[in-house]
């Protein structure tokens, strides 16, 4: 048998797929929410991709009170590097979707982009970054200040951990991390 090659689906995933298989029980209103989360998720890719883009040649948006420009705005403004990847193991590591570190000042900025419309994104995801952050290039979050951003329902939900919030999660990052080795290596 010659089976078909079809170059031009590799990498990619069908809506309907096999390994995703809970679909065949849907009804037509689920197979819709489903469907419209799915292509939410798609453009979600594609705004973090154009915002990216934007910030790293600097171009500005106009002056709207929405997610998207206002985000794409602050990055600019505070000089901020888009889609940085930080790495404490091969278990544990994110991409920040922006980020800067004044060494100077000792002030760390994170920001996230959030495109979907229906669940509120949380201060936990951006408390990880910065932990990874500091674990990364071995800086005591007692030594800096951080704010951290969440830019959604055109909106901005600004936090500044504490050293001691930051503290708590690297040290939930060793255990889980030290636990999973283990795990993986037949322990426990």
């Amino acid at each position: 048998m010659n089976f078909n090659e079809h170059y031009n689906l590799r990498g990619k995933h069908s809506f309907l797929s096999p390994s995703n298989y809970h679909w065949l029980n849907y009804d037509d209103a689920k197979l819709k929410d489903a469907h419209i989360s799915a292509n939410a998720a798609k453009e979600g890719t594609e705004l973090h991709k154009l915002a990216e883009d934007m910030i790293k040649h600097k171009v500005m948006p106009e002056e709207k009170q929405e997610t998207l420009s206002m985000y794409i705005r602050d990055a600019i403004y505070y000089e901020l590097q888009p889609e940085r990847l930080l790495y404490f193991s091969d278990r544990c590591f994110g991409t920040a979707d922006a980020i800067s570190f004044d060494e100077r000042n000792g002030f760390l900025r994170i920001h996230d982009l959030k495109t979907g419309l229906k669940t509120p994104g949380s201060m936990n995801q951006l408390l990880i970054y910065a932990a990874i952050f500091c674990h990364e290039y071995g800086i005591q979050p007692e030594d800096i200040d951080s704010e951290l951003r969440i830019y959604q329902f055109n909106d901005v939900f600004i936090t500044k951990p504490t050293a001691e919030e930051v503290r708590n999660v690297m040290n939930r990052i060793d255990y889980c991390d030290r636990y999973i080795h283990t795990l993986e290596n037949g322990g426990l």
